[in-house]
């Protein structure tokens, strides 16, 4: 499948929804895993500011590669973030999108109480 991989260095992240296992089943409640490795997926929605335009991405992202807490507005770094195409067709209906996968998502929030004084 094509994959189009996706600049993150002009642009600024926050979690915009904290991670949650990616459902693979919604009917059996089943986990969706990285074919690859096994590991389970989590999605994180993400807000995504770049070129005057702000996007609510939802990204799939191994578990294994989600570091720091992740809460609503903690500014965020995606590792190795790609964009894939998809299309399915379901009841008759076409359906078609973009899927972002990432490598990892990082929180950049600092530790400590805060700014130090100068």
């Amino acid at each position: 499948m094509r994959q189009i991989p996706v600049d993150t260095s002009a642009a600024t992240v926050m979690v915009a929804k904290t991670p949650q296992p990616k459902v693979r089943d919604r009917r059996t409640g089943e986990i969706a895993t990285d074919a690859e490795t096994g590991a389970k997926l989590m999605t994180v929605d993400v807000m995504f500011a770049a070129n005057d335009e702000v996007e609510i991405l939802s990204v799939t992202v191994p578990e294994t590669g989600i570091s720091g807490d992740l809460t609503m507005g903690t500014p965020a770094a995606l590792t190795g973030l790609v964009a894939r195409p998809w299309e399915n067709e379901f009841n008759g209906q076409k359906r078609h999108g973009i899927a972002f996968r990432a490598v990892a998502v990082t929180s950049l929030a600092t530790t400590g109480a805060g700014p130090k004084a100068a």
